[in-house]
């Protein structure tokens, strides 16, 4: 399958409610996990339960990959615009990422969880893979990068008895936490500084989402290509054929992912080969269950009850804004130089106001899109991104 000239999906300069839809679902995901998860003090004493298990299970890993799916799309559509345009806007968006990145510096300093640092790194990669044309490499690099191939090594490594891949993985340690719960606020910006970033970054390393990512932009970039998300109508039965497919691979991972990784066991490969077999399971799972959401969204969409997911559309255009709003909130509320609450709600609480909270971010996104064209920080990294103080911020958003 070849690369789609620039004629056949050519857009207009309108959004794609589309992506915004997934993209705002994504984030309000997202943020529902970090808020049965106390913003990540959960897991200093973790504690099972029905709505923690379920929120986990329908969302985490799946809400990061729909945004990183969105990201790669953002990406073609950006430079083919440029290109319709006459223009090369190669240098341009790698300065783009050096601001996002800068964004999501100072957002680190106040979650240390932050997405944006990650996303814009990773982000430079679609540079060079940008001038791959045929999609059947992008696709095959994309096939490679989602079987996980570091933990595949890693997993090789530990089942022959190398010490190194037979270690505890290092996001396991996490020495800025008790900073977290009960430091002073300054204790807490060394440790977001340096610190509390550790573990994440051997995290997105050590689970093999450095990979899904690079895969999930190259299908995103792909996908506009081929004009999937302009064209929807003419994608139906490919999309729901391939929504068949994620739901059975989502089910027979779900019911059969235990017994898997039970049968492994057996082998006598040690507690390191284990575990490793079962991330990598873990890892094609959320694979599944993100293309599942972002194929139930479009079948949505594509039906009746598109006036429901509309409000959603408002969240997908704002949603920097709001990613760093949710920290800037409920950070405070929840850790030890603030309000200290994360020990103090209970999981059904901590889903009450999380709940409440997506239904707040959805009224102040249509509220605000009404009166300004972008959210606050999205305009500060257009405007830092072309250099100009004089792109229009008032006046309702187009498309």
């Amino acid at each position: 399958m070849q690369q789609v000239t620039a004629p056949e999906t050519a857009m207009n300069d309108t959004r794609l409610e589309s992506v915004d839809i997934v993209r705002g679902f994504a984030l309000m995901a997202l943020f529902l996990v970090h808020m049965i998860e106390s913003y990540e003090l959960y897991w200093a004493d973790p504690r099972p339960g029905a709505v923690a298990d379920t929120i986990y299970l329908l969302f985490m890993g799946k809400s990061f990959s729909l945004l990183a799916l969105c990201f790669g799309f953002s990406f073609f559509i950006l430079m083919d615009r440029a290109a319709r345009r006459g223009s090369d806007f190669t240098a341009r968006f790698a300065w783009r990422l050096t601001v996002l990145f800068g964004i999501g510096f100072l957002h680190a300093m106040v979650y240390r969880g932050d997405i944006i640092q990650l996303l814009a790194l990773m982000g430079f990669l679609l540079l060079a893979f940008h001038r791959v044309r045929d999609n059947r490499v992008l696709i095959a690099v994309a096939a490679f990068c989602f079987l996980s191939p570091l933990l595949l090594v890693q997993l090789g490594a530990a089942m022959a008895g190398a010490s190194w891949a037979n270690q505890p993985p290092n996001h396991y340690s996490d020495p800025a936490m008790a900073t977290y719960l009960s430091g002073t606020f300054g204790e807490y910006l060394r440790a977001n500084l340096w610190q509390g970033q550790l573990p994440k970054w051997w995290f997105m390393l050590e689970s093999g989402r450095l990979t899904q990512i690079l895969g999930l932009y190259l299908v995103g970039m792909m996908l506009g290509r081929i004009g999937f998300f302009a064209r929807l109508g003419a994608y139906a039965r490919a999309r729901w054929i391939a929504l068949a497919i994620a739901a059975a691979a989502v089910l027979l991972l779900y019911f059969f992912r235990d017994d898997l990784s039970a049968a492994f066991a057996r082998g006598d490969h040690g507690e390191a080969a284990n575990r490793l077999f079962g991330a990598l399971l873990g890892s094609w799972f959320e694979l599944s269950g993100t293309a599942l959401w972002a194929l139930l969204l479009l079948a949505l969409f594509q039906s009746p009850l598109r006036r429901v997911l509309h409000p959603l559309a408002g969240v997908g255009r704002t949603t920097l804004t709001l990613y760093i709003l949710q920290s800037l909130i409920f950070v405070p509320l929840f850790y030890g130089f603030g309000l200290g609450l994360h020990d103090d709600w209970d999981q059904r609480t901590r889903l009450l106001v999380g709940l409440g909270a997506i239904a707040a971010q959805l009224v102040l996104a249509r509220w605000w899109l009404r009166r300004f064209r972008y959210g606050p920080v999205e305009w500060v990294w257009r405007a830092l991104t072309y250099g100009r103080r004089d792109i229009p911020f008032r006046g309702a958003a187009a498309g």
